[in-house]
């Protein structure tokens, strides 16, 4: 049976009162990826701290700190492997599986820094555990022979986000997948139809572990749908009603007034209503067919909406 893994890029925000954020968090998720390694090391007494508030199967997976990717630049320093050597500390505290690496998008592996990055491989000692490499700025279809050959021959996973069609260079034991969607950074919500894509595209390798780490800006809310779905054959709806009404639940969360068409549809056009009981969609769909005019609050955008959804 193939693994599969479903959760976050962190637990800080999964917030319930009385409840510490990670405890929470490990009761409606399996896995985790700790983001916060990569902007600054924690100490490992809090590390500890936190492989404790999780059950005994519960999974990290750990984001390299930012020095050894973004200001070494994969060579292989002094400050590069003191870096590599607290986080194989953490990694093995939190029993976490794989360490994540990402290249900043400026990076070029040209001849050079694939010899860096190799010679870097080739002098730590990870024992079990596994790199996963997300390459920013190149075209996951495009990645140069050597560095290709040089990640299989390390047996590094090759890191891509399924949910803007990329896949992997190489089939791995380990399929792993962070996911922004198709908006700008992370400002987008999936349908249920592209997180049955995204599900498809994750199933149809053979890989024996499947690791799907979501990075929307409902992060929490998105990861849960595709869990539920993977549980039970159905999506949940994203609001308390449906037409209209779950349109308007979803204007009255954060909306700001006086707005126009258009400032509507670009701030609240990416996220999900549910048109039907099993139908979601983007609000822009909707929010397309309001007249040009200014709006000061969720009422009259509604009014001007009733006839365009039955």
């Amino acid at each position: 049976m193939t693994e599969y893994l479903i959760g976050t890029g962190g637990w800080a925000y999964f917030q319930i009162p009385g409840i510490h954020p990670l405890v929470a968090y490990s009761k409606a998720f399996n896995f985790v990826e700790v983001n916060s390694t990569f902007y600054e090391l924690p100490s490992l007494k809090e590390v500890e701290i936190w492989r404790k508030l999780v059950p005994p199967n519960f999974q990290f997976t750990v984001r390299a700190n930012k020095t050894i990717t973004h200001k070494q630049m994969l060579q292989p320093t002094q400050e590069t492997f003191k870096t590599f050597e607290k986080m194989r500390q953490i990694c093995t505290i939190l029993k976490a599986p794989v360490m994540h690496l990402q290249t900043p998008p400026k990076f070029t592996f040209n001849e050079n820094n694939i010899k860096h990055f190799r010679d870097l491989l080739t002098s730590i000692n990870l024992g079990k555990l596994r790199l996963a490499l997300e390459i920013r700025g190149i075209p996951h279809s495009k990645l140069p022979l050597q560095l290709v050959k040089t990640m299989q021959d390390h047996n590094i996973i090759h890191c891509v986000d399924l949910s803007k069609g990329e896949t992997p260079a190489y089939e791995s034991d380990i399929l792993y997948s962070r996911l922004f969607g198709k908006g700008q950074h992370n400002i987008y919500q999936p349908t249920d139809e592209e997180l049955v894509e995204i599900d498809k595209k994750a199933t149809s390798v053979s890989s024996q572990k499947i690791i799907l780490s979501f990075h929307f800006v409902r992060m929490y809310k998105d990861a849960a749908r595709l869990k539920i779905y993977k549980e039970t054959g159905k999506f949940p709806q994203v609001t308390k009603h449906i037409g209209i009404a779950s349109l308007e639940d979803m204007l009255k969360e954060d909306a700001q007034f006086p707005t126009t068409k258009q400032a509507l549809i670009q701030h609240q056009g990416w996220k999900l209503f549910d048109l039907t009981q099993d139908k979601r969609i983007h609000a822009a769909q909707i929010l397309q067919k309001l007249p040009e005019k200014t709006y000061n609050n969720v009422s009259e955008v509604i009014e001007a909406l009733q006839s365009t959804i039955r």
